[in-house]
């Protein structure tokens, strides 16, 4: 018998706990290990899961991943439904009605697909100009990477405003797939799996000011897409201040900043990269006449070590948008704690009249958690203050279900 006469095995078909059951009626994402009372067979990284319910009736079908705590990646719940090419780019079209009407022609980076808010598991899709930048948390898609090139590839790019009409492609992968990835399916982090060679950041456009993205290697597909809409806020309050802007990375808030009328920005922020990617952000937009003229400083140093020695120096505005500081549930304690900290060295160094815009991108610490730490930060410093707004994710991060709001601020 040849190998293309081999019957193909049964299809994957798993019982879960009652309590997995509701779970999954409700509308979460999600399948853990733990949950799986029953499995036919071993499965492969990618393949279709079919969820059956304690009286053998369908209640989910999903992506299967051996290799993760979360087992299936919920595709679709409910009354049964064909899985195929065209589900697929209906899918898509769906991503992609969400943000049509979003951006103009002053913005040419944005999240096409977000994960499992968008119905699409595990995956990220960023546009970058004429770059996409797909990033994958399961190796569940890594065998469907030549459905995904084709489907990015089709008639939907040139139908759609939100994708360019001939795209490079980016592979980004999260650090935990990528031995897997190498030895399994010869794919490694930051490869181009269609179009030309990158030999320079891809340029592109956010509220008409220019950023490099490290596309092949940066944190993220590049940039920190998800703070613009803060961005823009920070510009709105920045006109005649000083700007200290903590865990800077490549420059974003300072260059709304700038533009914004600042007299001055400080980027501070441990890593010489991010520094010197936000100092060439800053040339990139030296055509524009405020940021000509804003003085513009560097400090590499970390956040609390330098806050902690400088609280003699006085700003008219503090922003706080450090990384992820609880990526586990046991880090949650000690992240609150560094939370109020980071509040109270900064409330003491904004000056009389001062704003403070401080964010947190840990999805362990809910926004009400947040909220309350630096009101209470604020509250301990004894000054007079008032809150001017609190703010969560943009329209083209939408957060679906609970694990997947990690964004909040409060100004």
């Amino acid at each position: 018998m040849n190998p293309g006469s081999l019957p193909k095995p049964p299809r994957l078909r798993l019982r879960v706990t009652a309590t997995a059951e509701s779970i999954v009626r409700s509308g979460h994402p999600w399948l853990f290990a733990d949950s799986v009372k029953e499995q036919n067979r071993a499965g492969e990284p990618g393949e279709l899961a079919v969820i059956y319910d304690r009286k053998d009736r369908f209640l989910a079908a999903g992506l299967f991943d051996p290799h993760s705590p979360i087992r299936v990646r919920i595709l679709h719940a409910g009354k049964p439904q064909t899985i195929n090419r065209e589900w697929w780019r209906a899918r898509l079209d769906q991503a992609l009605a969400r943000r049509r009407g979003l951006f103009d022609d002053q913005t040419t980076g944005w999240r096409c697909i977000n994960g499992e808010s968008d119905g699409w598991p595990g995956l990220v899709l960023d546009r970058y100009e004429d770059t996409l930048a797909l990033k994958l948390y399961t190796a569940a898609w890594l065998p469907r990477l030549d459905e995904l090139i084709d489907l990015l590839q089709g008639e939907n790019l040139t139908r759609s405003e939100l994708l360019p009409p001939a795209p490079r492609l980016v592979l980004r992968l999260s650090r935990n797939l990528q031995r897997l990835a190498q030895t399994q399916f010869h794919k490694s982090d930051g490869q181009i799996i269609h179009g030309p060679p990158i030999t320079a950041p891809v340029i592109f456009l956010e509220t008409g000011l220019r950023f490099e993205a490290d596309v092949l290697r940066g944190q993220k597909t590049g940039f920190f897409l998800d703070q613009r809409e803060n961005r823009r806020r920070v510009e709105a309050l920045s006109h005649g201040r000083r700007i200290l802007n903590a865990f800077s990375f490549s420059g974003g808030f300072s260059l709304y900043a700038a533009r914004g009328g600042a007299r001055s920005v400080t980027d501070l922020d441990i890593s010489p990269y991010a520094l010197q990617s936000s100092t060439r952000n800053f040339s990139l937009n030296q055509s524009h006449p405020a940021i000509a003229v804003c003085r513009h400083e560097t400090a590499q140093a970390d956040a609390f070590e330098w806050l902690e020695q400088n609280h003699a120096k006085k700003f008219g505005l503090i922003i706080l948008d450090p990384p992820s500081l609880a990526k586990r549930e046991s880090e949650k304690a000690g992240a609150l704690r560094a939370y109020a900290r980071l509040a109270t060295l900064a409330i003491r160094s904004v000056g009389p009249g001062g704003i403070l815009v401080t964010a947190s991108c840990s999805a362990h610490v809910t926004a009400d958690e947040f909220f309350q730490i630096v009101r209470q930060s604020a509250a301990q410093s004894r000054r007079q203050f008032s809150e001017l707004q609190t703010t969560g994710h943009p329209p083209d991060h939408p957060a679906a279900f609970k694990e997947g709001e990690y964004l909040k601020a409060i100004t």
